[in-house]
């Protein structure tokens, strides 16, 4: 009977301790902006974990796809959905733990001083996850 349930015991061990999948979540998120005197240049960029990868057999490469959009929350609180987007891809010849995004948009001189907030909005192309994370942006002369 000891023999059967240290069996058991050891069976129910393995299987807890497989390959649990990874929360697909941004982190480290910066944002700023320059003031060009006719336009803002608006520099984001943030990090992921947890991104899909597919295995490119043929290459011997793990390719990533990830989409994000970004919102723009003005200081008076109205949001301007899809203000910017991009599609990015990766390549690599081993799994990665964690991508880099980064991106850079224009904001024109009707954009004032002031403390506005982003919202990054990713999607996993692979897995068709999505999560989302925000920052501050301060435009100041």
């Amino acid at each position: 009977m000891k023999k059967y349930l240290s069996i058991i015991i050891f069976t129910i061990m393995i299987i807890s301790c497989g390959k649990k999948e990874e929360n697909f979540e941004a982190f480290n998120a910066e944002a700023f902006a320059y003031d060009l005197d006719n336009y803002w240049e608006v520099n984001i960029s943030t990090r992921i974990k947890g991104a899909k990868e597919y295995l490119d057999e043929e290459n011997k490469k793990y390719l990533y796809a990830l989409s994000f959009s970004v919102d723009l929350v003005h200081p008076d609180s109205t949001i301007e959905k899809n203000k910017f987007s991009f599609a990015h891809s990766q390549q690599s010849d081993e799994k990665l733990r964690d991508l880099g995004l980064e991106a850079q948009f224009e904001l024109d001189s009707t954009y004032r001083a002031g403390n506005y907030k982003i919202i990054i909005n990713i999607k996993d192309e692979h897995s068709q996850k999505q999560t989302s994370i925000e920052e501050e942006l301060v435009l100041s002369k």
